[in-house]
């Protein structure tokens, strides 16, 4: 049976006083996002700031030759719309949809009367953008310094992380582009995942069998990334208090 909708899934929204979280409620707008959805392109401005539930937002850096890899991930731990609130007014990245599910939009211009009352919310969405960033940072050294089966650990982790279950709809092209590997090093570092019983892998469809033993065959970059997120929004409740 599906979960009936709330923005409660998405963390960031759950963690808001009730004062907060009323004012805001009238303007979200819950959304199907499919895979592929592009939600900002590099230079572009955000209208809506973006609260997911059950799908996931990469972050793309793109070059001029056409090539672009992950430099981070959003589910439902977060938000997508930095620039929205650090003013910035457009963003550097691309904002694409990496796993389809709903999410909660919000028009930028009462997000932004709510951030700049200052106080509770502000403090909340300052620790989320620094825990985002070691994201950003981490992936980056991961990209540059471990191999194709370390960050593919990391991938998986962090994907399932963000989502409300525990098997991804992913084909290995899509990941090796956002890995910025060749598709032959997902392929290999996968089958081994899969002979070795840590994950299963048929038709796109993905299911961690032990998350356990997978974060033992993980780079240390996944537990930086997960460390500061639990240090600077500790289970995402009563945090804005």
């Amino acid at each position: 049976m599906t979960k009936p909708q709330d923005p409660h899934q998405n963390h960031l929204l759950n963690a808001l006083l009730d004062a907060e979280y009323h004012r805001l409620f009238p303007y979200l707008e819950l959304v199907d996002l499919p895979i592929g959805q592009v939600l900002c392109e590099s230079g572009g401005n955000l209208r809506h700031v973006y609260f997911p539930t059950s799908c996931i937002i990469s972050l793309l850096n793109e070059t001029k030759d056409g090539t672009s890899d992950e430099i981070a991930m959003i589910g439902n731990e977060g938000m997508l719309g930095m620039s929205v609130f650090m003013g910035g007014d457009t963003t550097p990245n691309r904002a694409v949809v990496q796993s389809a599910g709903t999410c909660y939009r919000l028009k930028a211009s009462p997000f932004m009367d709510e951030f700049n009352r200052g106080g509770a919310v502000m403090r909340l969405l300052l620790r989320y953008t620094q825990a985002l960033l070691t994201q950003v940072s981490q992936s980056a050294a991961c990209n540059r310094h471990h191999s194709v089966e370390q960050q593919l650990c990391r991938w998986l982790l962090l994907s399932l992380d963000r989502l409300p279950r525990n098997e991804l709809i992913m084909s290995q092209q899509l990941i090796a582009e956002l890995l910025g590997v060749r598709r032959e090093g997902v392929t290999e570092a996968a089958g081994k995942l899969q002979r070795e019983g840590l994950i299963k892998y048929h038709r796109g469809h993905i299911t961690v069998l032990s998350r356990t033993a997978l974060g033992g065959r993980a780079c240390e970059c996944y537990k930086v990334v997960k460390n500061e997120f639990d240090r600077l929004l500790p289970a995402l409740h009563g945090i804005a208090h």
